[in-house]
């Protein structure tokens, strides 16, 4: 199963789930001390940083939680600012109640994530689709 894949600008590999079934093949491969990050409003993708969490910059959870953003419901609806959790690995739980693609999480950070941040990293986004 394929995920949505970026790059931070560290170099780091970050996975992003597609779909409610693509979210639970996501939250499957994620390690305990790997970062995890997701809308908080539902209707996003669970977003995956492929590295200790001790190595991510806070420059990286910034432009990770502005990617999160970018493909949520909240932003797709509102296009305004969204606001953006972000978790342990080892922190996300499944109940047998919870529908697919569904989790709960503990310890949870939280980063507003401005207007003008989604639309200068689509605009980015945009330039590098129009140059491949």
């Amino acid at each position: 199963m394929k995920f949505r894949e970026f790059e931070t600008s560290e170099g780091n590999k970050v996975l992003a789930g597609k779909s409610a079934e693509n979210n639970e093949k996501l939250i499957e491969q994620i390690g305990e001390d790997e970062l995890v990050f997701h809308t908080k409003n539902p209707g996003s993708p669970f977003c995956n940083i492929k590295s200790p969490s001790k190595n991510i910059s806070k420059k990286e959870i910034k432009e990770i939680a502005i990617f999160c953003a970018r493909y949520s419901q909240d932003w797709r609806d509102n296009q305004k600012d969204v606001t953006v959790h972000y978790f342990l690995g080892k922190n996300v739980y499944k109940l047998k109640s919870m529908k697919l693609g569904t989790f709960g999480v503990k310890n949870a950070e939280e980063i507003k994530i401005k207007r003008k941040e989604i639309l200068n990293f689509l605009e980015k986004e945009n330039e590098t689709t129009n140059t491949n």
